[in-house]
């Protein structure tokens, strides 16, 4: 894969220019079949006989996205009209070819599982246990794509009864907080404020996630509002190995931010990698809650800072470091695990500065993370390895891009969010098993240079 930088004899692009048996061989082999066709396999003996070829159906349906295949219409025209087509997507000669209505009914029974999420943490594991899995840095962001399903038109807003102007009596102000309190509380779990996610267990943050389609809105690069009717896909993504380490399917209207616990639980409880040691994200993401879930994890937050309305901190730079008397920043020097401390050192203009020896200025400041951990990051915000680590966020950007440009992520072809679901999960698993695949390939053709 071009955009991971180190040698490599062999990437996801040779594999795309495979020859079709091949290709499909290398990337379905890294998906576990047989476990999604246990979940939408006939359980009873009763009942009329399964004439149907599940497993090929399955394989399609994955190979319609290897290949680009715009809809299940030109699937089945496809299977119909090139034999070998159909003998690579595992199909026997005496199979009948499936009808648009069979190809509905398997992704109904795929959307009422979570086959499609096991299925892609068996690839991940598989590919951790390889040691193609050795990332330090997590990179976190969101995209959006379209729905399939038409927007309803706009409601009409109804008038409300104007305030009552002045100042609440005690009694009324009292009602009106339990009022608020109650309201609070009756709202769902992704309606609330982000602190609300922090105490929830994985589970129920997953199965919470609204999943209908929404209006959306994000800013371009020009600054203007974009809107569009549909989904948001949330990926957490490896920096420089670029597997998809977890992901999530979601409304458009879900502000990102909501996003980033339950990505960061997953990593944490489903994934054991002792290598990470670094959580990046944008601007959209600085919330306390999301810095408090990467803390509790014992990792660092390397997040862009969101300035909310706030004024600038007495004798603090921009980046929260200490300055002198005379207004220069001290230079982060180095960060002690143990006691969780950020170390400042004296900064450089104090050398010939007339102050220095009249004990105004401090040689050597430090300050737990902990007193503040929005500001005060490991490595210190403005510090080279911060901004180092900060750049590789672009790389859940690149993700983002190649999952549209090539496997169809933007491409939804279902109603209702549960099916455009499906979509998704199949997707993220095509990518993270072509990723295994050329890394599988990439390793061999080292063996035997080296051999």
């Amino acid at each position: 894969m071009s955009i991971i930088r180190q040698e490599s004899l062999f990437d996801i692009y040779d594999l795309l220019e495979m020859e079709p048996t091949q290709r499909y061989e290398a990337i379905i082999s890294e998906i576990d079949v047989d476990a999604i066709l246990y979940q939408v396999n006939k359980k009873s003996r009763l009942g009329a006989p399964v004439k149907l070829n599940y497993a090929a159906m399955i394989i399609s349906l994955c190979v319609r996205i290897i290949e680009r295949i715009p809809t299940i219409k030109d699937l089945i025209k496809r299977l119909k009209d090139d034999p070998l087509f159909k003998w690579n997507c595992g199909f026997l000669v005496s199979d009948e070819t499936p009808s648009e209505a069979a190809y509905s009914r398997l992704i109904t029974k795929l959307s009422d599982s979570n086959t499609l999420e096991l299925a892609q943490e068996t690839v991940l594991f598989q590919a951790i246990a390889e040691g193609f899995i050795i990332d330090d840095t997590v990179a976190i962001d969101a995209t959006h794509f379209e729905a399939r399903d038409q927007a309803p038109a706009k409601e009409e807003k109804t008038k409300t009864e104007p305030k009552k102007r002045g100042r609440k009596s005690k009694a009324e102000r009292e009602q009106w907080l339990e009022e608020q309190a109650k309201k609070e509380a009756s709202l769902p779990l992704y309606e609330k404020k982000i602190e609300a996610q922090l105490p929830v267990p994985l589970t129920e943050l997953r199965n919470e996630v609204p999943q209908e389609p929404k209006w959306g809105i994000k800013k371009n690069s020009e600054g203007k509002n974009v809107f569009w009717y549909g989904y948001k896909g949330h990926l957490a993504v490896g920096t420089s190995s670029q597997y998809i380490l977890q992901s999530l399917f979601s409304s458009g209207s879900l502000n990102d931010g909501k996003a980033a616990i339950p990505l960061l639980k997953g990593i944490h409880e489903r994934l054991s990698l002792s290598s990470l040691r670094y959580q990046t994200m944008d601007a959209g993401y600085d919330y306390d809650p999301i810095y408090v879930q990467v803390n509790r994890m014992g990792q660092q937050s390397v997040i862009a800072y969101n300035k909310r309305n706030e004024s600038d901190p007495i004798g603090f730079d921009k980046h929260f470091a200490p300055t002198c008397f005379r207004e220069h920043s001290y230079r982060y020097d180095s960060f002690d695990t143990k006691y969780e401390t950020l170390k400042y050192t004296r900064p450089k203009e104090c050398k010939d500065c007339p102050l220095a020896t009249e004990g105004l200025c401090q040689k050597i400041y430090k300050v737990k993370i902990t007193t503040n951990l929005r500001r005060y990051t490991a490595p210190a915000r403005g510090s080279k390895a911060w901004k180092s680590i900060f750049k590789r966020r672009t790389a859940v950007e690149r993700v983002n891009a190649y999952l549209k440009e090539y496997y169809q992520l933007d491409n939804i072809r279902y109603r209702t969010g549960k099916r455009a679901k499906v979509h998704f999960d199949i997707v993220t698993l095509i990518y993270n098993a072509s990723k295994l695949a050329s890394d599988r390939i990439n390793s061999m053709l080292h063996q035997n240079i080296a051999a």
